[in-house]
């Protein structure tokens, strides 16, 4: 065979990926499907998260910047603002929400204050509404995470599957030649292909939209943090440490009367009768003292 029959016959020779989709059966071309079907799942996701990430942190920067112009808590929640798809606005919303609660009454009066347990009551609404809209951003992710660490494995077992069917096949003939192992073989390998070819996309797809989620809950974390702080400067009652506590500010008032008092001797009244200093007397007094009487009788102490 000279030069032109060989290259004739390397011209007529069909592309590497339509010689071994022609091979594929069986298993092999079913675990195809399949990864074709997670490439799929997995480039929608990343395509509406992507939009969805972009277009909610439009709408928060635009929110934030109208939301710090504003000179009360209130004042864009009475104004009845929608903003659909912008997770400050919900977090904003759910706080505002609570606020009006705890300022009104059981008999719908408003108040002009609230106190600290229903401060404390508001920011957990607050951080309860952080974690949804976390929650409601992640949402689909998962299914990046399965192609990442599915899609290789199953490209594997099918090489592995493959592969297994190819040696059995040449076993059975007795023929091991390579024009007879080759074309099972390469098919088997376009599984394990077809896997990383899910799998790499997803794993950048999936590693930046994880960076993004967190970016956006820590933004989150901080505009709640700052909406709170706004609450409690303008709706917060401020009371003194002297009203929380009065009973302990009162022994402190009244500890130095008593001692004072008790320093002072006490005037006998001119109308008393004084009285006899009995033994039996002496002893009773010195019985009082700690329960134990006095060492020395009173006629001892007399002649001392």
């Amino acid at each position: 065979m000279d030069s032109l029959d060989i290259l004739a016959t390397v011209k007529s020779a069909d592309p590497t990926y339509l010689y071994v989709w022609g091979k594929l059966e069986g298993p092999g071309l079913a675990i195809i499907v399949i990864l074709v079907l997670f490439s799929t799942c997995a480039w929608g996701v990343m395509a509406f998260k992507a939009a969805q990430l972009r277009r909610a942190r439009k709408y928060n920067r635009y929110f934030g910047q109208e939301f710090r112009t504003q000179s009360r808590v209130l004042a864009m929640y009475e104004r009845r603002i929608t903003a659909e798809g912008c997770p400050f606005f919900n977090v904003y919303q759910d706080g505002c929400i609570a606020l009006e609660e705890r300022l009104h009454d059981k008999e719908g009066n408003r108040q002009r204050y609230v106190s600290l347990k229903s401060m404390e009551h508001i920011k957990g609404l607050i951080e309860s509404a952080v974690a949804r809209e976390a929650v409601a951003l992640e949402s689909g992710i998962i299914l990046l995470a399965i192609a990442v660490s599915g899609a290789p494995f199953m490209g594997l077992l099918g090489t592995v599957w493959g592969v297994m069917e190819v040696f059995s096949s040449a076993a059975q003939q007795g023929n091991a030649s390579l024009n007879t192992v080759a074309p099972g073989v390469a098919a088997a390998l376009a599984t394990t292909v077809a896997g990383l070819l899910v799998a790499i996309p997803s794993m950048f797809g999936y590693n930046w939209l994880v960076h993004t989620l967190r970016v956006a809950t820590v933004e989150m974390d901080n505009f709640a943090q700052e909406f709170s702080a706004k609450i409690e400067a303008e709706y917060l009652q401020e009371i003194p440490v002297n009203v929380r506590e009065p009973r302990n500010f009162a022994r402190q008032d009244a500890a130095p009367e008593s001692i004072v008092n008790e320093s002072e001797p006490e005037t006998p009244s001119p109308t008393a009768k004084p009285i006899e200093a009995t033994e039996e007397t002496h002893v009773e007094q010195g019985k009082l003292n700690d329960g134990q009487p006095e060492l020395l009788p009173p006629d001892a102490e007399a002649n001392a």
